[in-house]
């Protein structure tokens, strides 16, 4: 019996050897990566509440830049937007402020102020659809200001697909006050080639390359017959209803109290 426990003494000594050995070994790298592993882990969690937390911060700093251009306050709404630029101006709260800040500050005719929250949404690159939202709207106010370049530099920059049409719209309309009218019609027929057939807004477009001597219809053959179809379909007798029919059929009876000659006939 103490043989055997002298063996098994033995062989967790050996065990025991070999286990320290390893850890002698590996020990420290085994202990770095864990280290790094946690590192890893503690910042991502870190990250992730630092962008909640700044999401939240952003959110009640854009209800109360939506609540002072509620109000039509320009001196606050000036105040609070630059807050929101200071802080969080890589946020989409950010990009919803300043156009949002710049559409009262435009209807207030205030066209510097619009224009500089404008160009700040558009230099974020946070959400590109705002982003080229805002690159429109800026060309806008550029072109009140007769800061011709400036527009269409907006308008050549980095545009979304879903926005195309309405870039080269605009760019058309820059281009006829530089007196540049070749270009302005290059431009407006990509806008009306880009915007869906029976879409009002394509029609003005029309107008618009129309006033430049082009005849719209070598662009596109089927343009205008759509409201020729309606007003021919609108304008032919709509056929009799099964109850006219019927009613037509039965031969005509006196008339009674109950229903004077003198009623109208039934519409079917």
């Amino acid at each position: 019996m103490a043989i055997q426990i002298q063996n098994l003494d033995l062989e967790e000594q050996e065990q025991l050897d070999k286990i320290k050995h390893f850890w002698e070994r590996w020990g420290n790298l085994i202990s770095g990566v864990l280290i790094v592993a946690l590192l890893g882990f503690a910042g991502w969690r870190g990250y992730d509440w630092y962008q909640s937390r700044q999401a939240g911060q952003a959110s009640a700093l854009f209800d109360q830049v939506q609540a002072n251009a509620e109000a039509g306050d320009t001196a606050k709404l000036a105040n609070s937007l630059k807050a929101m630029q200071d802080s969080y101006k890589s946020t989409t709260y950010a990009q919803q402020a300043n156009l949002l800040a710049a559409k009262v500050f435009f209807e207030k005719g205030q066209l510097d102020q619009a224009r500089d929250a404008l160009t700040a949404a558009a230099a974020s690159g946070t959400d590109k659809g705002l982003q080229s939202l805002a690159r429109l709207q800026l060309a806008s106010v550029l072109t009140q200001q007769k800061q011709y370049d400036q527009a269409v530099q907006q308008l050549s920059s980095d545009i979304q697909p879903e926005f195309a049409a309405l870039a080269a719209d605009r760019l058309g309309d820059v281009q006829t006050l530089q007196g540049k009218n070749a270009e302005a019609v290059a431009s407006y027929t990509k806008a009306f080639k880009g915007i869906e057939a029976g879409q009002p807004y394509r029609q003005m477009v029309a107008m618009k390359l129309t006033a430049l001597g082009v005849d719209v219809s070598t662009i596109d053959p089927s343009f205008g017959k759509e409201a020729q179809v309606e007003e021919t379909a609108a304008s032919t007798d709509v056929p009799a209803s099964p109850a006219a029919d019927d009613a037509a059929s039965v031969p005509a009876a006196a008339p009674s109290a109950a229903a004077p000659a003198s009623a109208p006939a039934s519409a079917g």
